[in-house]
């Protein structure tokens, strides 16, 4: 299957999509659906936190990760799933806002603890120049004052999703450079993970020549800017999917676009926002990695939020029924050359089938959970 893990952005990314309203009143605008290899399987953030407000959860007193390692000291010793395993939990979600609004709801333990209490990614899709620094600053400052990682995607790269579903970002690589240095400026100084622009190369044959050297060398440019801003910052390019691009194919571009430099890069990340099984995505990893070569000490981060099932036989690509929560997040994998395990898209989050595309809507939630 060679589907495109695309992902699209809304209106309201910048202002906010608030929380589906409660048990009854979940999402049910279905549209018609096509198989991956015709319609991009879109998955829309979580809008990026705003400045005041934070609203950030206690801090957590499972074990933190240092600074500058790969890896927590030991496991937490509690295997309840609010256990951070050394990952940021932000404050602010529409799981979280679901939760805090609906706890006489029946599905609310297990979404709770099945999903809200685990640490994901937070994204800024929105090209906001004048507050990006801001909004990053107020994820990172989180973490660090737990002795946590946060997670913090970039996607603001032109011509995203080459005019798909997901269609915006800068209005061009100048104005990119731009923005990547304001958002560099809210990384701080402690660890923090950098998902850098998400299908940005796996997409790269709809480019043409010329607009494909060009975005390779502003994604170098990014990377280098990230990991001077903060050196413990750790940055990861895209490398599609297992179910795309052969590993050799994937690793040209990587290589092209700085990723097998440890000036712009501390590897790649692989099944953002898809369904293929952890087991397959470590084998692919670890192959472009190989194939890609660089520094011994490149490594991938995988996203298992939605895989626990892996990918449908059908290919259906929106909200396919039957899925499964993945491996919750952690940094303590026990596989070669994986740093992460990570919930990159979160859990609930509607493809656009289930509920209004982007939007949290619990009957999915709880279908995740259960894998039904």
């Amino acid at each position: 299957m060679a589907a495109v893990a695309s992902l699209v952005v809304v209106a309201g990314t910048v202002t906010g999509v608030l929380a589906d309203g409660g048990g009854a009143a979940d999402e049910a605008g279905r549209k018609e659906t096509q198989a991956p290899t015709l319609e991009p399987l879109p998955a829309i953030p979580t809008p990026s936190p705003s400045v005041s407000g934070s609203g950030s959860p206690k801090p957590s007193k499972s074990p933190s990760k240092k600074p500058g390692t790969k890896a927590p000291k030991k496991e937490p010793k509690t295997s309840t799933a609010s256990a951070s395993n050394g990952l940021y939990l932000h404050g602010q979600s529409q799981v979280l806002d679901w939760v805090r609004a609906n706890a006489g709801d029946p599905r609310h333990a297990q979404i709770k603890s099945q999903i809200a209490d685990r640490p994901a990614a937070v994204w800024f899709a929105d090209y906001s120049p004048d507050t990006i620094t801001s909004r990053v600053r107020s994820v990172t400052s989180g973490g660090a004052a737990r002795d946590q990682v946060p997670t913090v995607v970039a996607y603001g790269i032109p011509d995203r999703d080459c005019g798909g579903h997901s269609q915006g970002g800068a209005p061009d690589l100048g104005a990119y450079d731009a923005w990547i240095q304001k958002f560099a400026a809210g990384l701080g100084s402690s660890e923090v993970i950098v998902i850098l622009e998400p299908d940005s190369l796996a997409q790269f044959e709809c480019l043409d020549a010329g607009r494909r050297s060009a975005r390779f060398a502003s994604l170098a440019r990014a990377g280098r800017t990230l990991k001077a801003a903060n050196p413990n910052a750790r940055v990861y390019y895209d490398a599609g999917h297992s179910g795309w691009h052969s590993p050799s194919k994937m690793a040209s571009a990587l290589r092209q676009a700085g990723a097998a430099s440890s000036a712009s890069s501390d590897g790649i990340f692989t099944n953002v926002s898809n369904f293929h099984r952890t087991d397959d995505e470590v084998a692919y990893a670890q192959s472009v990695l190989s194939a890609l070569g660089g520094p011994s000490g490149l490594g991938a981060v995988i996203d298992t939020s939605r895989n626990g099932n892996g990918a449908p036989p059908d290919g259906e690509w929106c909200d396919p029924a039957g899925r499964k929560l993945g491996r919750p997040p952690t940094l303590s994998t026990g596989r070669s050359r994986i740093d992460a395990f990570l919930w990159v898209k979160l859990p609930g989050e509607s493809d656009g089938c289930k509920g209004k595309p982007g939007t949290f809507t619990p009957s999915y939630a709880y279908d995740l959970v259960t894998g039904s």
